[in-house]
C-alpha cells in the first residue's frame, strides 16, 4: 500500500498522541503513515482543499468539510473547565468594537469568540505571535490556545475565559470540543476502519507509557514545552480521556454544531454520530 499522508498539528498534544505510531511502538500492519507537521489553521484551510488522507482539525471547521471527510473517534481534546483565554494588558479596558487577534478563521475558539463578540475586530495571525501582538499594542486583546495558556507574561491577565463563553452558549455539564481528526471517505471503509484501530492504539499506548514517550519528546525536542508544565498540558489534552469519542463528548459536538447552525454558519444541523466511521460494517464483514 502506497504511505498514507497523515497531518497533525506540532502541539504537544497532537505529538503525543501521534507519535507513539512514529516510533514504532504500535502494530501499524500493512499501513505505512507519512507524517506531517503543520499550525493548526493550516491544517483547518488543507483539510477544506481535501490534502491530507487523515488529519487533525478544529471541529470548528468540520461542517465544511463533512462530505470529503469523516471524523474519528480518537486524538480528541476537550476542555473540562478550562481552554483558550481572551487575555489583553492589565490596565486595558476593552471597547464594544476591539481589535482582537485569533488564532485563525477556521478554529473552533474563533467560531465561539465571533458568535459571542460579533462587533469585534478580528485580526488573525499565528498563535505564537498573538502574545507579543497584545504586549506591542498592536492588537487590543487575542486568544490564547494551546501552551500559550499556561505560560504567559506576568503583563498580561485574563478578560474572559472561551470555557464561560461555551457554558453561556452551551450550557452546563458538556466539555467544551476543541480539536480532533478526520480520514478521506474515498478510502475503502475496512481500510478506514483499521486506519482508525490504529490511531486509537497509539492514542492508548501512549497514555500507557506516558512517562517514557515524554521523555523520548523531550529529548529530541519534540514539545515546545517540558516536564511539569508538559504534564499538566497532556493532562488537559491528551489523557486517557483522548483514546475514544465517550457519549458526553459527543453529545458536546452535536452541541456545537447546533450552536452553529442556529448563528448561520452552515446550511443544515448536524448529528456527529452519522459522520463516524460505521464501526458495526466490521462486525458484520467478520461474521
Amino acid at each position: 500500500m502506497s504511505p498514507l499522508r497523515l497531518a497533525h498539528s506540532p502541539d504537544a498534544d497532537d505529538i503525543f498522541m501521534y507519535f507513539a505510531i512514529k516510533f514504532g511502538w504500535v502494530d501499524t500492519k500493512e499501513y505505512i503513515f507519512e507524517n506531517t507537521g503543520l499550525d493548526i489553521e493550516t491544517l483547518n484551510v488543507e483539510a477544506l482543499k481535501g490534502a491530507y488522507d487523515v488529519s487533525a482539525i478544529s471541529f470548528g471547521v468540520y461542517p465544511l468539510i463533512k462530505e470529503e471527510y469523516a471524523l474519528l473517534r480518537t486524538a480528541v481534546s476537550f476542555g473540562e473547565g478550562y481552554g483558550p483565554k481572551l487575555i489583553r494588558l492589565k490596565d486595558k479596558t476593552l471597547k464594544r468594537n476591539f481589535k482582537v487577534a485569533l488564532s485563525g478563521k477556521h478554529t473552533t475558539n474563533a467560531m465561539l469568540f465571533r458568535i459571542y463578540y460579533p462587533e469585534a475586530r478580528v485580526v488573525y495571525m499565528d498563535f505564537l505571535e498573538i502574545e507579543n501582538a497584545v504586549l506591542s499594542g498592536e492588537v487590543d486583546a487575542g486568544v490564547l490556545i494551546h501552551e500559550s495558556i499556561l505560560n504567559f507574561n506576568s503583563s498580561l491577565e485574563v478578560e474572559k475565559e472561551l470555557w464561560d463563553i461555551w457554558v453561556e452558549l452551551a450550557g452546563e455539564g458538556l466539555p467544551l470540543p476543541l480539536g480532533g481528526m478526520v480520514i478521506r471517505r474515498s478510502l475503502p471503509l475496512h481500510k478506514a476502519i483499521a486506519i482508525e484501530n490504529i490511531l486509537i492504539d497509539g492514542v492508548k499506548v501512549a497514555n500507557v507509557r506516558k512517562k517514557e514517550l515524554c521523555s523520548k519528546l523531550q529529548e529530541e525536542n519534540l514539545v515546545r514545552i517540558s516536564d511539569e508544565l508538559l504534564n499538566k498540558y497532556l493532562e488537559m489534552y491528551a489523557s486517557v480521556e483522548s483514546i475514544e469519542l465517550s457519549a458526553l463528548q459527543l453529545k458536546a459536538l452535536d452541541k456545537l454544531y447546533d450552536i452553529g447552525f442556529r448563528h448561520g454558519l452552515w446550511e443544515s444541523p448536524l448529528h456527529t454520530e452519522a459522520y463516524l466511521i460505521p464501526k458495526e460494517y466490521q462486525t458484520l464483514r467478520q461474521g
